[in-house]
C-alpha cells in the first residue's frame, strides 16, 4: 500500500484500491511501478542518468520527415496535420537511447497519450525531454513537463522540448482540472530554468498549448511544421470569415518555418536530411 493515511487512521468506507501503488501510479503521484527483482537495475540507471550535469544545449535533431520547404502557408499546416508525418516518439528514438520515463503530474493526474517526459542519453551524456505527441494536451501534461523542466533545472540536466499540438486541451473537463494554470506554469518554468532549453517544432505549433514549451531565443522548426498563436481555421472563424477562406488566413499568419525564421519567431529551420 502506498498512501497518505495509513490503515487504521483512514475512513472505514475508504476504497482500499486507492491506496495502493497501482493506484498511486494512475494518479500521477509515482512515476512506475518496479518489480522486485528490477529493482536494482533501474535505480542504477536513475542513478547514472541524474548525475550527469552538463553545461551544453542539446542541438536541435535532424528533420526526419520532409526536407523541402512549403510553398505556401497552407501547405505548411497540411503537412503538419500529415497522419505520415514523424512524431515525437519517432524523434525520441533517433535522437536519444537508455530512456527513463516521467509519469503524472502529483496533483492526480497523468497525460501518457499527449506528453511524453524523462530522461535519455545522447553522446554519453543525460538529456531531459518534454514532447507532445500531435493531440490536444491534457492539463496534467503540462503540469507534468513542468515538473521535468524543473527537476532538469535542479540537476543541471539540458532540457529538449518538442512541440507537436494543435492546441491545449479546451473541453470542460480540462477546464475543471485547471487548463489555464497548468500552461502558465510550464511558460514559467520554462522561461525561469538556467539549464540549457532547446525546442523543435516537429508538427503542429497551434496556440499557448505550444508556446508554452518553447524556448526563449533557442526554439527551432522542421520543414514539415507550422507555428502559430492559432490555427488558421480558428483565425478565421474570430475574424468573421467564412471556413472557405481558412487557406488565405494561413497565408496572412506567416505560419511556415521560413516565415517564422524571417520574423525572428525561431532561430532557424532544421533542414539536414536524415542518415
Amino acid at each position: 500500500q502506498v498512501g497518505f493515511a495509513g490503515s487504521r487512521v483512514r475512513p472505514a468506507d475508504a476504497d482500499p484500491a486507492a491506496y495502493t501503488a497501482e493506484a498511486q501510479v494512475a494518479a500521477g503521484a509515482a512515476d512506475a511501478l518496479v518489480g522486485p527483482e528490477e529493482l536494482r537495475d533501474t535505480l542504477g540507471r536513475w542513478l547514472r542518468l541524474l548525475t550527469r550535469p552538463s553545461t551544453a544545449p542539446v542541438p536541435p535533431p535532424p528533420p526526419l520527415g520532409a526536407t523541402d520547404l512549403p510553398a505556401t502557408g497552407w501547405e505548411a499546416v497540411g503537412r503538419a496535420r500529415s497522419p505520415r508525418r514523424p512524431r515525437a516518439a519517432a524523434y525520441l528514438d533517433a535522437c536519444l537511447t537508455d530512456r527513463v520515463t516521467v509519469s503524472g503530474d502529483r496533483c492526480g493526474g497523468t497525460d501518457p497519450e499527449g506528453m511524453l517526459c524523462g530522461f535519455g542519453e545522447q553522446g554519453g551524456r543525460t538529456v531531459a525531454y518534454a514532447a507532445q505527441t500531435g493531440t490536444a494536451t491534457r492539463p496534467a501534461g503540462y503540469r507534468t513537463a513542468a515538473r521535468l523542466v524543473r527537476l532538469a533545472d535542479r540537476l543541471g540536466i539540458p532540457v529538449l522540448t518538442l512541440v507537436d499540438t494543435p492546441g491545449a486541451a479546451n473541453d470542460a473537463e480540462a477546464e475543471r482540472q485547471g487548463a489555464g494554470a497548468a500552461i502558465a506554469d510550464l511558460f514559467g518554468a520554462v522561461a525561469a530554468a538556467r539549464t540549457p532549453v532547446t525546442t523543435l517544432v516537429v508538427g503542429e505549433g497551434g496556440s499557448g498549448g505550444a508556446l508554452a514549451l518553447a524556448a526563449p531565443g533557442n526554439t527551432w522548426a522542421t520543414p514539415d511544421s507550422y507555428f502559430s498563436v492559432i490555427a488558421p481555421e480558428l483565425a478565421a472563424a474570430i475574424l468573421k470569415r467564412p471556413p472557405e477562406e481558412a487557406e488565405s488566413t494561413a497565408d496572412r499568419l506567416r505560419v511556415r518555418p521560413q516565415d517564422l525564421a524571417e520574423l525572428g519567431v525561431i532561430r532557424g529551420v532544421v533542414d539536414t536530411p536524415p542518415a
